[in-house]
């Protein structure tokens, strides 16, 4: 009884302590936001918008007047610079406008597309500042070896839920990073809730892994049902080899994304590789692709 008194009465004297403390958040200047990439075999993409203040309401609309519509952007491979071309269209489904930059037809000659091993510069001129990145298409080395499906363990309803499982094969030496994606049925490929892994504890190795379905960072994420197929799907493995800055950036940015709303996370730097303080990244994916059909 003598404690609960004791710790009443520090409660209340901290209530009293208690000061009301006013921040002066200042809006910040908009910086540039990169949102590029290019994959072998396919011509560069690259997504420009401008920054939105931390307290902006995040909306389809308030991205789309973000979009930036006055650059001119560049690609080269060392050799070849390619002007790219911005292409403005309709995001399937809304009303809402959308603009990005990738190849311009009217150039062929200089059209650049993904080649593993090779390397990329990225230049972007806006508001009369330059922006540049280099990202590389590496080697396709860590491997999907299988990809198959068991119902899911320890679940309510085992008839309906299925868990697809991989081999992956990750050679030797040390430094090999991958990311990856899913695709179910028609949708379109979606990002793992953790999509990226280095080798730091499989190097050289053969190992099975749980692939968790991949998910729209737009929507509320369902915990219980999330990771898990369904009987019917047709399910597409993107399974990508990238170099250490691309995995860096999603890295830092799936770590911020998960710590949203928790109190207790410590504050994440997103490591982006886009000079002259614009934010964002520049990444180069070699891809390969492997689907295991779920039968009813």
């Amino acid at each position: 009884m003598q404690r609960l008194v004791l710790l009443s009465s520090l409660f209340l004297l901290l209530l009293g302590c208690e000061k009301k403390v006013d921040f002066d958040l200042k809006d910040a200047a908009q910086l540039l936001t990169v949102d590029a990439s290019i994959e072998n075999g396919q011509d560069p993409v690259v997504i420009l918008t401008k920054s939105l203040n931390y307290f902006s309401k995040v909306s389809a609309d308030v991205i789309s007047n973000s979009l930036v519509k006055d650059a001119e952007v560049f690609i080269s491979n060392g050799s070849t610079t390619h002007q790219l071309r911005r292409y403005d269209m309709v995001i399937p489904g809304t009303t809402v406008p959308f603009s990005f930059y990738s190849s311009d037809p009217a150039n062929p000659l200089t059209i650049i597309k993904g080649e593993l091993g090779k390397q990329y510069q990225l230049r972007i001129v806006w508001q009369q500042k330059e922006y540049n990145a280099t990202t590389n298409i590496p080697q396709i080395r860590k491997t999907i070896d299988s990809l198959w499906w068991v119902k899911a363990p320890n679940t309510p309803d085992t008839s309906k839920k299925i868990v697809v499982r991989a081999k992956v094969k990750d050679p030797q030496p040390f430094g090999d990073y991958a990311r990856y994606f899913t695709k179910v049925n028609s949708e379109p490929f979606l990002p793992g809730f953790n999509s990226v892994f280095d080798d730091a504890f499989v190097n050289g190795t053969t190992y099975m892994v749980d692939v968790d379905r991949g998910i729209d960072r737009n929507v509320d994420l369902d915990f219980d049902e999330y990771g898990f197929f369904k009987k019917g799907d047709t399910v597409t493995v993107k399974f990508s080899n990238i170099d250490k800055a691309t995995f860096d950036f999603w890295r830092t940015v799936e770590f911020s994304y998960q710590s949203i709303g928790n109190p207790f996370s410590s504050p994440t730097k997103i490591l982006g590789n886009i000079s002259n303080g614009a934010l964002g990244y520049f990444g180069g994916y070699a891809n390969q692709f492997t689907t295991v059909i779920i039968p009813r």
